[in-house]
């Protein structure tokens, strides 16, 4: 094998297929404007209801704050946002609480922030 040839691993094939496969515009991506930017994005909200059963069992006050999860291609987002720093998305303003890089695809999680 030359020198440019080399075997795909697992994660190389896992994102390469971030665009083509998971965050694919025809069957799951929508597109969103971010910081004034068009994004393809996912929008989770039963990630995220799991996600706050597991992380505010017996917090009810918590609960009534306006919550997000997304999805979206690093590379289309730019550096690994973090949490505490406000993002706009679709005119509305949020704070990231928590954002993830997995191989590739961020997972933000916004809260709503009351003006």
């Amino acid at each position: 094998m030359g020198k440019d040839q080399r075997v795909k691993t697992f994660k190389d094939v896992l994102r390469s297929d971030i665009k083509s496969v998971f965050l694919n515009f025809e069957e799951f991506g929508e597109e969103h404007e971010i910081n004034g930017e068009t994004v393809l994005i996912i929008i989770d909200e039963n990630e995220l209801t799991e996600r706050e059963k597991r992380i505010r069992r017996g917090i009810d006050a918590e609960l009534h704050k306006k919550q997000l999860l997304f999805y979206v291609a690093a590379e289309d987002f730019g550096p690994l946002p973090s949490p505490g720093r406000l993002l706009d998305l679709d005119g509305k303003k949020y704070e990231i609480t928590e954002a993830d890089n997995e191989d590739g695809i961020y997972s933000i999680n916004l809260e709503a922030k009351r003006s």
